[in-house]
C-alpha cells in the first residue's frame, strides 16, 4: 500500500490511499486548529476498528447475531516516553450471546492483523529524496 501525504496548512496533514483522504490536525492545546482527529487518534480507532471486523467476521461465520455487540479500547500514556504504554480492548457481550464463545471472540480479536504487526516490531525506515 502506497499513501500519499500533503501539507494541508498548519498543522493539518492530509492522507491519501486509495481513492480516500484522511484529514489529520492536532488539539487547540498543542497549536493545532482540533479540526479533525490526530494521527495517533486515527491509529488507535484502526486498532479498534480491527478487532471489531474480526469480531464481526467471527459472528458472521457462525450465524450470530451481532446486535448489541460492542467494543471499546483505552489506552494509559506513559508523559516521559510520550507514548502509548498499555492499550486494553474490552468487547461487551449481550446476555443473550452464547457464553461459549466469549473465549473464542478474545482470542480472535488477537488474530488482527494491526495488533499483530505491532508485536512483530516491523522494520521502519525514513529518507529525503530532492525533486
Amino acid at each position: 500500500m502506497e499513501i500519499q501525504v500533503s501539507l494541508a496548512g498548519d498543522l493539518r496533514v492530509d492522507a491519501h490511499f486509495n481513492g480516500f483522504t484522511v484529514h489529520t490536525d492536532q488539539p487547540k492545546a498543542v497549536g493545532g486548529g482540533g479540526e479533525h482527529p490526530d494521527p495517533f487518534s486515527y491509529f488507535l480507532a484502526g486498532l479498534a476498528s480491527c478487532a471489531g471486523f474480526f469480531v464481526a467476521k467471527f459472528c458472521q461465520s457462525r450465524d450470530l447475531p451481532t446486535e448489541g455487540i460492542a467494543l471499546s479500547l483505552s489506552n494509559t500514556w506513559d508523559k516521559e516516553r510520550g507514548l502509548a504504554d498499555s492499550i486494553h480492548i474490552e468487547i461487551t457481550l449481550p446476555e443473550s450471546f452464547p457464553a461459549k464463545y466469549h473465549k473464542a471472540l478474545t482470542r480472535v480479536v488477537n488474530e488482527c492483523s494491526v495488533k499483530k504487526t505491532l508485536l512483530a516490531q516491523p522494520e521502519m525506515t525514513v529518507s529525503t529524496v530532492t525533486q
